[in-house]
């Protein structure tokens, strides 16, 4: 028997699981764990507290656009693969528990006082 908060689980999943699949909205969800990891590493750069990285980021070789691009991509893929990720988990519980569901409405009708329901035979064709 599930719990209230797996069928709630269940419901919700049905409903949002092709929207939650889609790139551009798994992006969109994921920035803020991308940006998370990429915040600190600009202060812990503009900060100085590491004396080489800031040596090299106020260097001549140093072109900043490469680090934007770097900080982006790093946010793009966090940002992706975790919801990939997270959407994964869910599909996984979803099929577990529809599984145990359908498991239980089984043997709910194989207890049954009536036992299995019985269908009509099928019809046979006769040719002539």
């Amino acid at each position: 028997m599930l719990s209230k908060e797996d069928e709630a689980f269940i419901e919700y999943w049905e409903k949002n699981r092709l929207a939650r699949k889609k790139t551009v909205r798994q992006f969109l969800l994921g920035v803020p764990l991308g940006l998370l990891i990429t915040v600190p590493t600009v202060i812990s750069l503009s900060s100085g507290w590491y004396k080489r990285a800031y040596a090299e980021a106020n260097s001549s070789d140093f072109d900043p656009r490469v680090l934007f691009v770097a900080l982006l991509l790093i946010v793009a893929f966090t940002a992706i693969f975790w919801q990939r990720h997270k959407w994964d988990q869910h599909e996984q519980h979803y099929r577990e528990l529809l599984a145990r569901r359908n498991r239980d409405r089984d043997r709910a009708r194989a207890s049954s006082p009536d036992g299995p329901s019985q269908s009509a035979p099928p019809a046979t064709e006769t040719r002539e």
